[in-house]
């Protein structure tokens, strides 16, 4: 009697939760990512796909900070495969040129056809990334928007400095006031790296005066959350699962996009895929966070943290056991099938 009544108690809040995740609004997610060097951006852009499949966010747009010819393509083709093939894109106009081992796949064919489907060709097709996270933004409902930034900050700084014109008479600063609610940055490092005390981080140093003019100037009441280096060092995405997770479909962009990167044999650190685990799930504990402050980027490309009451900036912080559940909701998410994909599952 004790095991049903249990069992009851346990299948009511599970319909509790359930019930409760259905009335929750998706987040309103602009992915603003430098895809083409590293593949921990495919693996987030996958998880946003998988949480969009949840009804947890909507993908509003993607835009890309690093210069490749094939980034635009290959982004097209990944949303294609989720089944968003009709998410804007926009491009950089002016950053770091990159060149990458697994763009190349979008010009894989299987016969005649394409065998990642895409309609976009060339960057020269796509419109500017400052012109789409403006359109985005003004038609968006007011602090809605969360945004994703996990590469340079070009388009942010950008974006910031940008004028009024046809799709809102705000300037840069105004119309992020207006609409975004937060944004959730892989940048930086707020904690020693191997005994480094001024570890000198990627998305930084690749581009420091963007990101200076980002932290410098992005607006004091809209949030900054940064996830740091050391944050996706301490959880890497494993390989076993590149092996056996995403065997339901012959030909897998993402699993394909891995190995042409990492190889078989490598568990790759889950920088950016931790800044849209925050971004979606803010409420789930997978992370705690700094108290509020201020983050500075030195001309060498350092980025320190300053406390200070009522400040905008806060970065994650995770514990070991924090960790493990992190890894597995990471897992889960990047390999979850899309909804569609017995139409995919004999290609």
């Amino acid at each position: 009697m004790r095991m049903i009544i249990r069992s009851c108690l346990v299948i009511m809040s599970l319909l509790l939760i359930a019930e409760k995740v259905a009335k929750a609004e998706p987040v309103q997610v602009i992915f603003d990512t430098d895809i083409s060097g590293d593949v921990d951006d495919v693996l987030a852009l996958a998880m946003l796909h998988a949480l969009a499949d949840r009804g947890e966010c909507k993908l509003l747009a993607v835009t890309i900070s690093k210069i490749n010819s094939l980034t635009g393509p290959f982004t097209d083709a990944t949303n294609t495969f989720y089944g968003r093939s009709n998410v804007p894109i926009g491009v950089t106009q002016a950053a770091q040129r990159r060149e990458s081992k697994y763009l190349k796949l979008i010009n894989e064919k299987q016969g005649n056809q394409f065998r990642y489907p895409h309609d976009i060709l060339s960057n020269d097709q796509l419109p500017s990334a400052v012109k789409i996270l403006r359109k985005t933004l003004a038609g968006a409902a007011d602090h809605s928007v969360v945004i994703i930034q996990v590469g340079l900050a070009a388009n942010l700084a950008d974006l910031v400095e940008s004028k009024p014109d046809h799709f809102s008479p705000l300037n840069g600063l105004e119309l992020i006031q207006r609409k975004v609610k937060l944004v959730s940055v892989m940048a930086g490092a707020f904690e020693p790296i191997n005994g480094n005390n001024r570890y000198l981080e990627a998305n930084v140093r690749n581009g420091i005066q963007s990101m200076q003019r980002f932290a410098d100037q992005w607006p004091v009441d809209v949030p900054v959350i940064w996830s740091g280096f050391e944050i996706g060092i301490a959880v890497t995405y494993p390989r076993t699962s590149i092996a056996s997770d995403f065997n339901y479909v012959r030909h897998h962009i993402v699993r394909e996009a891995y190995l042409l990167h990492s190889g078989p044999d490598h568990d790759r650190p889950s920088w950016d895929l931790t800044s849209v685990l925050y971004a979606v799930r803010p409420k789930d504990s997978y992370f705690d966070l700094s108290l509020p402050g201020r983050v500075s980027v030195a001309d060498d490309g350092f980025t320190s943290f300053k406390a200070g009451e009522n400040g905008r900036d806060r970065y994650l912080i995770m514990s070991s056991i924090q960790a493990v559940r992190v890894r597995e909701a990471l897992r889960f998410l990047v390999s979850q099938p899309p909804l569609h994909y017995k139409d995919q599952k004999n290609k």
